[in-house]
């Protein structure tokens, strides 16, 4: 052996010696040159993988794995397919690991985390089982990476049970290539069997918690992962009960950990919990991460704590694009448009470019404010090339239709290649604000012929609309098809929408009926939509019954009061007036004087 060859094996015996790409090309080189019996050539090649795999090169990497003769051992496999899974060719990683199974090759427990991951990237739930399965068949579901990757994976394609099947986009990917005989050679491949070891609610729902249990040993990630599933799916009191059970097993919480609770403190609006943990945060010194910055600021402005999400914002020494739109959605959630504009002035001079978020953050703000702020974002938008985004074309759509300008916002919506749903609600209401009921309703029937699901709010759009335009009929029949036919509970603002209907249309009694047969609770506000149309139509006895309804639920209602009198007043039934306006002086109840703005050159 010379000096060249044990250098070459000294560097395949210790690859981590390896540090940059160039030196591992060198390598290659070297290989190819100095190893000429074929044994020893593929043995160092399978080595060379593993270091191209580190490095993330894919091209040198797949080219590498077509030189080892069929079938490469499973070193090879497994760092093509970690390589595949780096770079986002997931699908391709999924190919390299059914192929591998096609040749009666048996994974490591390396493997299993990178096919999890692609799984989980591709949102394919039925591939993830499948792999589980094997995992199982294989006698490695205790290994503490793969269970990670597991729970990982778990947490979140929880979202996708019932829909989960053949016609997931991943899924669908995934098939046509086998249909296309891409994925191996020699058959066999993913047995898609071993995805019915578990019941779908064995394995959504309770899954995660179960491989938790299962777990010899749990490291911070795993606490992580199976704390981070719960929060992202709503389950914010197990998610917390976890949190407890971390400390308990002396376990302290990292970023990660952090980055997943202060969101449910947020989501509760429990800004005294937040601010426990905001002073574990200083008193263990992650004050300075970015990521828990901006899950502080999120907190506090979820909270209505603006001034605090700000303070939290300015002490930031380092603020990356995500702390900046944090700031900013938090201002412009709260009512604060022009401090939500001087801060996205303030990103851009501080150099931070904009992305598609930072544009669905601030145009609200614009369409509270002046259409001339409006129009200045938009050539903004244009010429930072965002203008294709649907997100950030439906918040434009949204825009111009509350500033007025309809005809500009039907131009952009039609601009959008495939509208979804928030673009197709966008504009139905804007036609409903703009008094068009008739191109509202088109408008969802269009979206409906076109594949997209209505929600609730296109529903309230709708019914809004319909209000606007008198439509009574029209609004019970979508009324209907909404609880019918696509099982949506209707909230407050549905009944709302169809009482405002039948009491302007007249029909006092249907209304007082259809409000009183709710579904759900009722409040005063309600109540005093009818009040007022009971007042225009001088109906005192329906008045004076729905009063004492408001009164029952909100003893402290002034509205009820002031339009009970001014409908006895109208009726010229001054004495009833006046005993009613004297009851409200004895109770300590005043009618505040109202005011509004608006926008002038003076």
């Amino acid at each position: 052996m010379n000096s060249t060859q044990a250098l070459v094996k000294s560097f395949l015996d210790s690859p981590f010696t390896i540090k940059s790409k160039s030196q591992a090309i060198q390598l290659h080189a070297q290989i190819i040159k100095t190893s000429a019996h074929p044994i020893l050539f593929a043995s160092r090649i399978s080595t060379l993988l593993s270091i191209y795999s580190n490095f993330n090169l894919l091209h040198e990497s797949v080219h590498v794995f077509n030189t080892l003769h069929v079938p490469p051992p499973v070193r090879a496999w497994k760092s093509l397919i970690k390589t595949y899974a780096s770079n986002g060719c997931f699908v391709k990683s999924l190919a390299c690991f059914v192929q591998m199974r096609g040749f009666g090759i048996s994974p490591d427990h390396n493997m299993f985390p990178s096919v999890l991951k692609s799984c989980t990237s591709l949102k394919d739930l039925r591939v993830g089982e499948c792999v589980h399965g094997c995992i199982i068949r294989s006698g490695m579901e205790f290994d503490l990476y793969t269970g990670n990757a597991l729970m990982n994976m778990y947490s979140k394609l929880w979202s996708l049970v019932g829909c989960c099947g053949p016609e997931s986009k991943g899924h669908h990917v995934f098939d046509k290539r086998l249909e296309r005989g891409e994925m191996y050679r020699n058959g066999g491949g993913l047995d898609w069997n071993d995805g019915k070891l578990f019941t779908r609610s064995d394995i959504v729902i309770d899954g995660v918690r179960k491989l938790f249990e299962v777990m010899p040993v749990r490291d911070i990630v795993s606490w992580n992962t199976v704390i981070a599933g719960y929060a992202q799916n709503g389950m914010f009191g197990e998610a917390l009960r976890m949190l407890r059970e971390m400390g308990n097993a002396n376990l302290k919480p990292d970023v990660f950990t952090l980055s997943s609770v202060l969101p449910i403190f947020a989501e509760y609006v429990d800004v005294l919990r937040g601010k426990e943990i905001h002073g574990y945060v200083i008193r263990h010194g992650f004050g300075e991460d970015v990521f828990i910055g901006s899950s502080l600021i999120d907190m506090y402005a979820n909270c209505m704590r603006t001034q605090d999400s700000n303070s939290v914002f300015r002490l930031l020494p380092y603020k990356d694009y995500v702390s900046w739109n944090s700031v900013i959605a938090g201002c412009v959630q709260n009512g604060l448009f022009d401090e939500g504009l001087t801060l996205f002035r303030q990103m851009v001079i501080a150099e931070i470019k904009p992305v598609e978020v930072s544009f669905s953050s601030i145009i609200p703000a614009c369409a509270h404010l002046t259409l001339l702020l409006g129009r200045q974002l938009h050539g903004y938008i244009l010429r930072g090339g965002f203008d294709d985004n649907v997100f950030i074309a439906s918040s434009l759509v949204d825009m111009y239709a509350k500033c007025g300008n309809i005809r500009i916002a039907r131009l952009i919506f039609d601009d959008i290649e495939r509208p979804d749903m928030v673009a197709w609600t966008a504009m139905i209401m804007g036609y409903a604000l703009h008094g068009h009921p008739r191109d509202a309703i088109s408008s969802f029937e269009q979206m409906v012929l076109d594949g997209v699901k209505p929600s609730d709010v296109v529903f309230l759009a709708v019914l809004t609309a319909c209000s606007h335009g008198g439509m009574v009929d029209e609004a019970l029949k979508y009324f209907s098809i909404m609880t019918q036919e696509y099982g949506i509970s209707p909230c407050l603002e549905h009944y709302a929408a169809i009482s405002d209907l039948l009491a302007r249309a007249g029909k006092l009694e249907e209304a007082y009926k259809f409000i009183s047969n709710m579904q759900i609770k009722q409040t005063g506000s309600i109540w005093l939509t009818l009040l007022t149309a009971c007042r225009s139509s001088n109906n005192i006895e329906l008045a004076e019954k729905i009063s004492k309804k408001i009164v029952a639920l909100d003893p402290k209602n002034m509205g009820a009061y002031v339009l009970l009198s001014n409908t006895y007043s109208a009726s010229e039934r001054w004495r009833d007036a006046a005993n009613l306006r004297s009851n409200m002086r004895n109770k300590g109840l005043k009618k505040k004087a109202a005011s509004s703005w608006i926008e002038g050159s003076f």
